[in-house]
């Protein structure tokens, strides 16, 4: 899904209990009495940081409370593991924006729990996607891949014999952003327009579909 405009922002969380908000790094984003989490060292957002959210919204509210975390890709392994917990035990009140400029570097099960939202702007960027050269060869060859092809990539990806979910999950989220910058650096539509049927895909093997099934069909 897309939004045009940064005052959308507010009014699309509302919305939502945890959203993922796609936005450059240069762009500031300020929601009015928002908390904001952010790396202390410059780095990375510690567990000790989520367990003082947690701690805080514990606190029963009656009125609607926004959480910023920016950028979400820095928080540890750790802090992102204790953040599951408030997002599989939601309060009404509270609304969690991830900003970040690189989803696919987020834990496959937050994607998984999230809405996600990309800034359709006419910007361009050449910072590259981090991600395992692999992930990338395989995100590209799906990208690509006609029809007949999608079964081969298919079984080559679920031959992995373990955590082939949360690998499939990190390849499609490569493959998004893949699109999405690439989009964004040419203004090529055919690259928008293959973005839903990876988010699609995403969506569906992430709450638990058939893999292959999902490669193959959402992705024709």
């Amino acid at each position: 899904m897309f939004f045009e405009n940064l005052n959308e922002i507010s009014r699309i969380a509302g919305k939502c209990g945890t959203a993922i908000f796609v936005v450059p790094n240069s762009i500031p984003v300020k929601i009015p009495k928002a908390l904001t989490i952010e790396p202390e060292n410059k780095s990375i957002i510690t567990i000790e940081q989520i367990r003082r959210l947690i701690l805080r919204l514990s606190i029963k509210q009656t009125s609607d409370q926004y959480i910023i975390i920016r950028p979400a890709e820095a928080m540890s392994e750790e802090a992102a593991n204790a953040f599951l917990k408030s997002l599989e035990e939601p309060k009404e009140k509270n609304h969690f924006l991830l900003i970040t400029d690189s989803p696919s570097k987020l834990l496959p099960t937050i994607l998984s729990r999230s809405e996600i939202y990309f800034l359709k702007q006419n910007w361009s960027t050449e910072a590259p996607i981090e991600a395992d050269e692999s992930h990338k060869t395989l995100a590209k060859r799906l990208i690509v891949a006609k029809s007949a092809d999608l079964v081969t990539i298919a079984e080559e990806i679920t031959k992995k014999k373990e955590g082939v979910r949360d690998y499939t999950l990190t390849i499609l989220g490569v493959a998004i952003e893949i699109l999405y910058k690439t989009y964004l650096i040419n203004g090529k539509t055919i690259f928008l327009d293959k973005i839903p049927k990876f988010l699609n895909a995403y969506d569906n093997i992430a709450r638990n579909g058939h893999i292959k099934l999902h490669l193959v069909a959402d992705l024709c």
